[in-house]
């Protein structure tokens, strides 16, 4: 066999397919360990080869993909106004790199999106997640309890025995929060479809639970009201009969709207509530702040950032104001208006909307619970865009593109009309 044919055979493979997305999705998940052991270039190095050798299981695969469902119309529309943004960006470098760690982890996404079926990828985070958030309570054992002091190279701060907050080998509480919000759903979704043994279960939610509970992230709070409120509306809908479902879809949809409506006129009392009133002080004078520079250019934005790592403006002129060092707009929507303008945000929201009527509809006719995975994921998403970023770099925003991919793949109009092509007639029924 010739070099090319084994690379060819081996880029083809299902093992190699497996043994990639454990890869990516530790690399990326584990990314702020990865930087803080080595270095931000290296990091991306890591990311970038991964990336690439991605786009060469996409061309090896080439024949079983449909380039209609290759990726959402409004990913690509999105990618495309934060390079198309390098124009009016006061630091067109920084903006192209910006672009490049954008387009880097949606590639992954999109790689592991086509060459794994949902309970493959379900399978994967599972294995991911439990292995990453171990090692969390690892090293916060070895440095809250056994060592007793700081691991400040990995931002552990060695609370544990004090009962939190904990950060884990994720940086922030509430990033761990968010990752263990993520896990619990997950390995939910892995116990109920019988994908692992049922101890392994009890004990990855268990750990999940735990370490949600040790981030003590207020956000975790309303995280978990979200994913609660979202899991019985779609209990609801998949245990109704079909000619009632339309009905019901919309009662649930009014009650949402009429719950938003009630907890936004009741926003203090909730804040004091979660004892979040400083969190939430913090947030609310920063987005005050930003929306005093959004006026200044409310339609396109200041140019593609992602994190604020560099001395763009408005980025210190914002810090500066606050006394403080922000990284992030600590809200992905605020962010993306910030940086992109309204048409960006736009275009987010109805990124992110689409992916979850998709992936709704989808999850309430399968008769399969793994279905539930991507709507419940994309609440996760949407709700956790309120109080941070993550959703727009990293783990967040692979997970956004993956989802959002998997929906597309179920439901879309390219589907009709792929299907139309290929003469086979496009249904969406109960499954068999």
């Amino acid at each position: 066999m010739t070099p090319r044919r084994l690379v060819v055979s081996l880029l083809g493979s299902a093992e190699f397919a497996r043994a990639y997305t454990l890869t990516a999705l530790t690399a990326v998940f584990a990314s702020f360990l990865i930087e803080q052991l080595t270095s931000a270039t290296t990091l991306a190095t890591i990311l970038g080869v991964i990336a690439v050798i991605g786009v060469g299981m996409l061309v090896t695969r080439r024949e079983e993909l449909s380039l209609l469902r290759f990726a959402p119309t409004s990913l690509l529309g999105f990618l495309a106004l934060a390079i198309s943004s390098v124009l009016w960006s006061s630091n067109r470098p920084h903006t192209v790199l910006g672009w490049l760690t954008l387009l880097g982890c949606a590639t992954i996404a999109i790689t592991i999106g086509h060459v794994r079926d949902t309970l493959q990828t379900v399978r994967a985070i599972g294995d991911t997640l439990r292995w990453l958030l171990a090692l969390s309570l690892g090293m916060e054992i070895m440095s809250g309890i056994l060592l007793d002091m700081p691991f400040a190279a990995f931002g552990i701060e060695g609370n544990l025995a004090l009962g939190g907050p904990i950060q884990g080998i994720f940086g922030t509480r509430n990033m761990l929060g968010f990752i263990a919000v993520v896990a619990l759903i997950t390995f939910v979704i892995e116990w109920r479809t019988q994908s692992v043994h049922r101890v392994v279960g009890v004990l990855s939610v268990a750990l999940g639970g735990f370490l949600a509970l040790l981030s003590d992230s207020p956000s975790v709070v309303v995280l978990a009201a979200g994913v609660g409120v979202a899991t019985l509306a779609l209990t609801i809908v998949r245990h109704t009969a079909p000619a009632r479902r339309a009905t019901v879809q919309w009662v649930l949809g009014a009650l949402v709207a009429a719950g938003l409506v009630f907890a936004f006129a009741r926003r203090h009392q909730i804040i004091r509530l979660l004892d979040a009133g400083s969190d939430f002080s913090t947030r609310a004078d920063l987005w005050n702040t930003i929306l005093d520079f959004v006026a200044d250019k409310p339609i396109t934005g200041y140019g593609w950032f992602g994190t604020w790592t560099g001395s763009e403006y408005p980025f210190p002129y914002i810090n500066f104001q606050l006394s403080d060092h922000h990284q992030s707009a600590l809200n992905a929507y605020f962010d993306v208006l910030l940086q992109l303008g309204a048409v960006g945000l736009a275009l987010f929201l109805i990124f992110g909307g689409v992916a979850i009527v998709r992936s709704w509809l989808v999850a309430s006719v399968r008769r399969s619970v793994v279905y539930a995975w991507t709507p419940l994921l994309l609440v996760t998403l949407a709700v956790e865009s309120m109080f941070e970023s993550f959703t727009l770099v990293g783990a967040g925003w692979l997970l956004l593109v993956l989802c959002a991919l998997r929906a597309g793949q179920s439901r879309s109009w390219r589907q009709n009309i792929d299907d139309a092509q290929t003469g086979t007639i496009p249904t969406l029924g109960p499954e068999k």
